[in-house]
C-alpha cells in the first residue's frame, strides 16, 4: 500500500500537526505501508501574513495530479485543510478516489481572533471540506 500524506504543515515548522504527522508516517513503516509525503517543500510557497513560520504553497490540482502519477499512491490522507489539502481532495474528487482527512488545529477561533471572520462561518467551511472525505473499503 502506498498511503499520499497531503499536509500543509511540515518541516521546517516545529508544532503538534507537524509532530503528528511524522508519528503517523512512522507508524505506516511499522505496518508495512509505504508513505509518501506531499509538503510545501514540493512547491514554490509565500509565508502566511502575520504568521511567516507557515508557508503556503502555490498549488493547483492538476500540479497535485501531475505529482500523483509520479507517486502512484494506493490511498490518500489530507492531514490539513490549506492549499495542499484543498488541492488534493480537488484531484481526489475529479478522479473519484477515496480519501481520508483529519482535523488537527482550531483554526475557527484563530483566525476570528486576527480577523473579522466569524467562527460559525469557519466551522462550516470546515464541515464541507471534511464531509467529502470517505473510507475506501481496503484493508491495510
Amino acid at each position: 500500500m502506498r498511503l499520499l500524506l497531503a499536509t500543509d504543515a511540515w518541516h521546517p515548522q516545529v508544532n503538534g500537526v507537524v509532530r503528528s504527522i511524522e508519528r503517523m508516517a512512522e507508524a505506516a513503516v511499522g505496518l508495512g505501508v509505504e508513505p509518501l509525503m506531499l509538503t510545501p517543500a514540493d512547491f514554490a510557497s509565500l509565508p502566511m501574513p502575520g504568521y511567516s513560520e507557515i508557508r503556503l504553497s502555490l498549488v493547483t490540482r492538476h500540479r497535485v495530479l501531475s505529482r500523483w502519477k509520479a507517486l502512484a499512491p494506493t490511498h490518500v490522507h489530507i492531514a490539513t485543510e490549506g492549499p495542499i489539502g484543498h488541492a488534493v481532495r480537488a484531484a481526489c474528487l475529479s478522479l473519484g478516489h477515496a480519501f481520508t482527512t483529519s482535523y488537527h488545529t482550531r483554526f475557527p477561533e484563530y483566525l476570528a481572533a486576527r480577523a473579522p471572520v466569524p467562527e460559525a462561518w469557519s466551522y462550516a467551511w470546515l464541515r464541507r471540506f471534511h464531509a467529502a472525505a470517505r473510507y475506501s473499503g481496503k484493508r491495510v
